[in-house]
């Protein structure tokens, strides 16, 4: 697969909440950053607890609002669907993928502060 189809794949998974989905696009001690910033998860196990965490909230829908590929390294722009404490709302997310031998080795993400919505996005 190419490194956008990898990214693909684990937005996919993403999409449909498969946990399992998702981490067969990492690769087994592939890395979560903040962007130029602080470890967020290593390693299958770590991620698990995160995705899962996540994946719990039930209107959560990421839509690709744009996607640059430069050789290994796919950056994509996401609208994310939350479910945050006070209410229903989005965030704009910048991710950065790595990609070697057809698994995600490193990402690293930077989001907007979340903006609660006043009515039910259309997916």
């Amino acid at each position: 697969m190419t490194p956008s189809e990898v990214v693909q794949a684990q937005l996919d998974a993403f999409n449909r909440k498969d946990v399992d989905a998702i981490l067969q696009t990492f690769a087994p001690d592939a890395e979560q950053y903040e962007l130029h910033g602080a470890l967020l998860a290593k390693g299958h196990e770590a991620m698990r607890t995160r995705f899962a965490l996540r994946f719990a909230e039930p209107d959560l829908f990421a839509r690709l609002l744009s996607r640059n590929v430069l050789d290994r390294f796919v950056i994509d722009h996401e609208e994310i669907v939350r479910n945050f404490p006070d209410g229903l709302g989005t965030v704009e997310m910048l991710c950065v993928y790595e990609v070697r031998q057809g698994l995600i080795v490193k990402a690293s993400y930077a989001s907007t502060p979340p903006r609660l919505l006043k009515s039910t996005p259309t997916i």
